[in-house]
This record gives structure tokens, sequence and C-alpha cells, in this order.
């Protein structure tokens, strides 16, 4: 539920704006919904909550009606009475909110406030006031209001999201993604779609030009029916360019001559529509005649690649809800089931073109979509990137050191490199989707238990966002099912806002490694002209918790920080700088960014194992870390102390490796390389399985003064000799039924490290001077034969044993422990 409402009311206008924090963001909309357009915002606050997880604020929207309209009007009068009320709106929001003032925080004349300071207000574009951003900027001028024109993104000073098309490209990053799992690139190949929307509305017409290889078969607005058959891909895109340049164009004014046989332009007033052959025989029906909406439910059933959603309105539900539910009356009569659509993906870069429910259904059939708070992310990430440059900006100016015209050219001049931002944040939020449906079946136990954790807690509503229940997800498991992507897409979306309220309100501090992070969210040219400015952002912890949060959660999945903390019983934080330490230790990020590279060139799968090689990767190191370092977890320190003796080994690791571990490290990196990989990139990704008993055996050789790769090669070699490998490899595969035994697996992994490497540091103690490895390994047999013997025994029962279960585990770490202190103490 949202935190606060503001409910403005007078004979002219009335509105309502909600939001989720005190840190909040979101779009005012011109409602047409009289009756009930509180319940329309609260439905677009909902969505608004899960769609900023990506960026600062939390979630806000706002919508107003105009009561003064009337049937007769004008559009030109309609538009005037709409502006009026407009600013009657937005006055009596800045009436009542906080404003900053070099006196510090002042409340607002009049005003009995009984609150915390709140002066965090800024308002965006929505549906009906896409050019009322001046408007709203004029009216904080007006109040000298500090946010200035921040107040209102998208103004004549700020980012035209319709000229830049960030939206629409926001959600084409989608569907390319979509495509490339299916084993196609949109950009290379002919590829048939229905869409909602005209060329002249930004996220339409923008997404139709995103690909030379879109043949638009069919599309309807309001007002009309557009239909090609058989398009041909050049033709028609060049004329959907001219359509989109053409002011206030329509399907109308498409070129009937470039229209293929069967096709036209019909209105949605007619009676009814002819269907021609061509049609019928695309669409499966018999039909001769269809009334409009009889013609856009077949549409919307169409065989096609793609449904691209760039309008206004509800047009799919699930089987399982009644028109009523929606909540659309206007589409009840073209609206269709999530069960009957039959195309390949969806792309949503229109609000609420589909319920939650529709998503999941079409999900379980097949279909590939994630949500429209997912898809159309672009749009609100660039506003709140122009927000935070230009408090950053606007401060620069206010002391005199920028002119007005100097900052707006240099906004001007970061154009892409914004929207550069942007789409690095659509795509890696998606692929964060994807890689968590690549294990929904092998962790739909962990699954279970985050989504059970969550709502225990109260942080998750499981019937608000239609999430099944633990029954429905063991009858999918039955099944072979999993978790949806727009199912998914929830989960990461409430992770990543939790997590980021808990970094804000945790003791993360300012580690300077950390604090870079804060850079990470703006362009390039303004890091460098204003690093100091950047680095004392007003919002800067706000930032850093944010960018951190979101990094971890696209790379490491939803569930990494909780497990981590009931792991290890470290801190939110704590788990957040080890992270960190981790990351850049390993550089982890330079590989993950030659595996997205690997696009089109590699299948999406083998990017998919790659990335959780790295996945698996981080988690044992950060693990390690919390367990070894919790006391001094600061990422700075850490990186000093583990990054030199990680990239020895790195370089030394694959001559070191012994017998099986030498062998999965071959047969991983041959596999890569048959995909495609290039050799050195496959050598790196399969290190990574060995890779996180580098700290271990770095802090040996710290406390024993040892050379490190004498260390190395010391366990190494004891893992062999040992089958320490082949142990680990049987825990690691081993099923897992519930969480106390996720547990333990994770437990006795760490535990056979840490004896790993004790034994490695006790045979250290039999090396003579001159002697080789061989001898030296050879003297501490002699001296632990017995102990030796017990283990070698244990390693035969688990070798002719089927199913090894936990017990046996536990007894045999029991039995290694006893060699690993004998080492240590002869």
């Amino acid at each position: 539920m949202p935190l606060y409402e503001i409910f403005v009311y007078s004979p002219r206008v009335e509105g309502v704006h909600l939001r989720g924090g005190k840190v909040a963001r979101g779009g005012l909309r011109w409602s047409d919904r009289l009756e009930d357009y509180r319940t329309e915002v609260l439905g677009l606050v909902k969505a608004q909550q899960v769609k900023n997880a990506v960026i600062v604020p939390v979630g806000a929207k706002g919508g107003f009606v105009a009561r003064g309209l009337t049937p007769g009007m004008s559009r030109d009068e309609i538009q005037e009475e709409g502006i009026a009320c407009y600013r009657i709106f937005i006055r009596a929001l800045l009436d009542i909110t906080d404003n900053r003032t070099e006196l510090g925080v002042q409340r607002p004349p009049l005003v009995v406030a009984k609150d915390d300071e709140d002066p965090y207000l800024v308002v965006a574009a929505d549906k009906g006031t896409a050019t009322f951003s001046d408007i709203a900027n004029e009216l904080a001028r007006e109040y000298d209001f500090w946010l200035g024109d921040a107040f209102a993104s998208g103004g004549s000073a700020g980012y035209d999201h319709k000229k830049m098309g960030i939206t629409a490209r926001g959600a084409w990053v989608s569907v390319q993604r979509h495509f490339r799992e299916l084993g196609t690139d949109v950009q290379q190949t002919d590829f048939s779609v229905v869409g909602i929307g005209d060329m002249a509305g930004d996220v339409f017409g923008n997404g139709m030009l995103l690909s030379p290889h879109i043949r638009l078969q069919a599309a309807f607005n309001h007002l009309h029916i557009f239909i090609d058959p058989a398009p041909d891909a050049g033709s028609s895109f060049a004329e959907r360019q001219r359509l989109f340049n053409l002011p206030r164009s329509n399907w109308s004014d498409y070129d009937p001559g470039l229209i293929s046989a069967g096709g036209g332009v019909f209105a949605r007033s007619a009676k009814s529509i002819p269907i021609s052959p061509q049609v019928q025989a695309w669409l499966g029906i018999k039909a001769g005649q269809l009334a409009p909406n009889e013609l856009i439910s077949c549409l919307l059933r169409a065989p096609v690649d793609l449904l691209w959603n760039g309008g206004i309105g509800t047009y799919v539900k699930a089987s399982s809800e009644s028109h009523t539910d929606v909540g659309d009356k206007s589409n009840d009569m073209v609206r269709v089931n999530g069960s009957e659509l039959r195309c390949k993906v969806i792309g949503e870069g229109g609000n609420l073109g589909m319920t939650q429910l529709a998503r999941v259904e079409y999900g379980l059939a097949g279909g590939r979509s994630n949500t429209d708070f997912i898809d159309n992310a672009g749009g609100v990430d660039c506003s709140d990137h122009e927000v935070n440059i230009k408090i950053l900006l606007n401060a620069v100016v206010e002391r005199g050191d920028l002119t007005e015209k100097q900052r707006n050219i240099l906004l001007e001049e970061m154009t892409e490199s914004v929207a550069r931002l942007v789409l690095q944040n659509n795509y890696r939020q998606v692929q964060a989707i994807s890689l968590a449906e690549f294990q929904a079946e092998e962790r739909s136990g962990e699954y279970r238990r985050f989504i059970n954790n969550l709502e225990a807690a109260g942080k998750l509503n499981r019937e608000l966002e239609f999430i099944p229940s633990d029954q429905e997800l063991a009858d999918r498991r039955v099944q072979g099912k999993g978790l949806t992507r727009p199912e998914l897409a929830v989960l990461v979306s409430y992770s990543k806002a939790i997590l980021k309220e808990e970094l804000i309100d945790s003791d993360l501090g300012l580690d300077p490694h950390l604090a870079g992070a804060v850079a990470t969210a703006f362009p390039g040219l303004l890091v460098e002209r204003y690093r100091e400015e950047v680095e004392e952002h007003r919002l800067r912890r706000e930032i850093m918790c944010t960018q951190v949060a979101n990094d971890i959660v696209n790379h490491m999945g939803f569930n990494f920080v909780p497990r981590q903390c009931k792991a290890t019983g470290a801190s939110v934080a704590d788990v957040a700088r080890a992270y960190t330490t981790v990351m850049s230790v390993y550089r982890v990020a330079e590989s993950w960014d030659r595996i997205e590279a690997l696009d089109y060139q590699v299948d999406a799968v083998v990017q998919k194992e790659m990335m959780q090689s790295l996945i698996r990767l981080v988690r044992r190191a950060t693990r390690w870390l919390l367990r070894n370092r919790r006391h001094e977890m600061a990422p700075t320190r850490a990186i000093a102390e583990f990054a030199d003796g990680v990239a020895q080994l790195h370089e030394a690791l694959p001559h070191m490796l012994r017998g099986q571990a030498a062998e999965q490290y071959r047969s991983l990196s041959e596999h890569y390389q048959q995909a495609g990989v290039e050799p050195a990139l496959a050598a790196s990704v399969a290190g990574s399985l060995q890779g996180y008993t580098a700290l271990g055996i770095i802090q040996a050789a710290h406390e024993t003064e040892a050379p490190l790769l004498q260390v190395a090669e010391l366990y190494f070699e004891m893992g062999e000799r040992l089958e320490l490998d082949w142990f680990g490899s049987l825990i690691l595969t081993s099923k897992i039924e519930n969480e106390w035994q996720a547990l333990a697996r994770d437990t006795y992994l760490e535990d056979l490290e840490w004896q790993q490497r004790t034994l490695a540091v006790g045979a250290l103690r039999y090396m003579q001077r001159g002697d080789s490895l061989p001898q030296c390994l050879e003297s501490w047999e002699q001296q632990q034969a017995p102990l030796l013997g017990r283990w070698r025994d244990m390693l035969t029962e688990l070798h002719t044993t089927d199913a090894p279960d936990f017990a046996m585990f536990a007894v045999a770490i029991r039995e290694l422990l006893d060699l690993a202190q004998s080492s240590l103490r002869t």
C-alpha cells in the first residue's frame, strides 16, 4: 500500500497523488475515468512500485479528472480546460510540500505540519499530460521550489522521451532477448507482428521502427484497423517512417498502394468489415464479414511472431477472470484470454495491456513475455537520470560556475549517454529474469522458500501479486513447470526494492570502493567534469545503494542476499561489502561483459551456463569472506589483500589442477570453445569452478609465510591424492529436499575447503630444504598412515554406495577433520 496520499478536490478538478515513500516518483495522468480514477491510480502505483526497482525513488502515481468537461466542447477547449485543471492540481501538491532553502528544510506557509521533513516531490508526464512538463516546472519556479526544472522531467530543457524513443527502445531490448533465446535475430531476419497503437504514438511508433525486418501484418487504435496480410518488410518500414514523421498521422494516412492484396484500413465505426480470402487464410477463419470488435479479437489471437502493445487499454485477461475483474469496460468487447494467444512473444511497451494472470496463463502455455513494468521501465529510468543530473547541475548553476544555457547544452550532449545507461539497465534486468528462469526447476524449492519468507515478513502479498500458492507450485513441478517469467519479474523487482531500502537503512557507509558505485549512475562526461559534485550528490547514498542493489540482483539473482544472511548470520550490508569485494578481486564484471558481448555469436544457453559458473564462484567466494573476514569486511582493504594473489593463481591454475579437477577444467573449457567462445574466455570461465579456493590458499600462504604457488600446488595435489575433488562434487550434486539440507550442503563444502587447506598447511611442515613436493607428501603420508587408512576406507564405502546421503557426508567430513587436525599437531 502507498505510504502517503494527497487528495485534491475543487468544483473544477478532483485528483489524488500516491507515494510509496519519501523519495518517490511517477507520472501524473489526466484520467477520463470520472467515477473510479482513484482505483485506476491505485493500480498504476502498484505497478510503479515494482517498475521503480531500478531507480532511486520508489513508486508514485497521480491522476486528476476535469469535472467541467461537457460533450459540446471542441478539442482545443478540452485541452485548455485540462491544462487549467492540471495547474490547480500541481499548485495543490506544492501548497503542502516542504521546500529546501539555504536555511535548511522549510515548511509551507499557513500549513500545520505534524509529519517529518518531506521535501522530495517530483512529477512526470503520463497519459494526457505528455506535453505538460514545462507547465509544472513553471509552477515550481513560481513557488521557488528547490528542484527547479528537475520537478517535472521531459520539459523543453529535458529529455524528450518520444524523440529519444527510450521507452520503446527499452521494451525492444526485451523483445530481442525473447527472440534470441528462441534462436532468432530480429535485426537480421524478417518476422511478423500484430500491434496495438498507431505510428503517431510514442511507444508504438518508435517501436515499429526499431528493426527493418518487421512485417507488420495488422494493427489497430481507437479509430482504425490496419491489415496487411503479406507485407514487404522494406517498403512498409519506409511508409511507417513517413507516418511517424507526419504530425498527427493515423492509419488512414497509410498509402493503400503499399498494402498487400486482401488488406486495407478499416474504420472501427463501421457496422461490419469484409474479410478477404487472404485474411481468412492467415487467421484461420471462415467468416466473410466481421464486426470491427470481432476482427480485433481475431487479430489479437493471430499466429504471429510478436504482439507489440504500444497502446492504452487491457486487451488480454486470464480464462479465470471476468471482464469486470479487469476494470477496463471500454475494451470488454475485444478482450481475449491468455490461453488463446498464438503469438510467440509479447512486447509490453504500454501499461496494463494484459492482466498479470493473463501473462501467467500465456507463459504456462509456452508463450514468452515479461511484464509491462519490466518492458517499459526505460521511461521512468530516463526521467530519474534526468532528475539526478539536474539536481547536480542546478547546484553548479546556482554557485555561478555554469550558466543555464551551458547546462542545457550539456544535457543535450549527454542524451545518448543517458540512453545507454537506461538500456543497459533494461538489458541486465531482463537478463536477470532469464537467469532465474534458467534455474527455475533446479532451484524451485529455494524460490518457494524465498516467497514464503517475504510473505511471512509482510513484504509480499501473495494474492495481490498473483504469486502461486505452495500447492500450485508443487502441482506445476509435477508437470515439469516452474514459475513463469511474469512471476519471476515480480520477485526480481521486489528483491531489488527491498534490498535497496535495507541498504539505505544499513551501516553500509562510504567505503571508497562502494562510493564509486555513485559514478556508475551518471554519464562519463558528467563524471569527468564534475567528479566532486557527483561524489557529493544530495542523493548520493540513495544512488549508491540503488546501484549496488541492482548490480547484486542482476548478477546473482533475487535470493542471493537472504541466503547469504541466513547461512552466515551476516548483515545485509556485510553481504554487499563481501559481494563488491569478490566482484573486484576476481574481475567478474569484465568476464561477464565479455560473455554478454557474445550475443548472437553463441547459443544463449551457453551464455547462461557461463554466467552460472561465475555466479557459483561469486556465491562461494562471498560466503568464504563472510565466514573468514566477519569483523573486518572493508572492501578496499580486502581487495588490497587478495587481488594480486587471485590474479597469480588465476594464471597458474590450469597447470596446477590434478586428476578429476583438471579433467573438469579441460572438459568445460573445450565445451565452451566448441560452442564458439574464444579460448581465453572459455578457459577463464572454466577456471571459476575451482577459483573460489584462491582466497583460502592466499590466507594459508600469508599465515605460513610460504610461497603462494607452493601452497597452491600442495592444496591441489592433496585434493587429487585424497579424492577430495571427487568427494566435493558428490556433495555438490546431492539431491536437496529442504532448506536444512541446503544449509548442510553448503556447510559441508565449506568444511571440505577448510580441511583441504589445513591438510596442505600441515604437509608443508614436512618440507625440508631441498625436498621436492613428492618427498614432502611421502613424509606426511608415512606420519599420517593410520588416519589415511581410515579415510580411504571411507572413500571405498562412498564409491560403492549408489546414493550417499547427508549422514554419510557428515561422518566422512568428521573423519577428514581428524586427519586435518592431526596434520597440524604432529
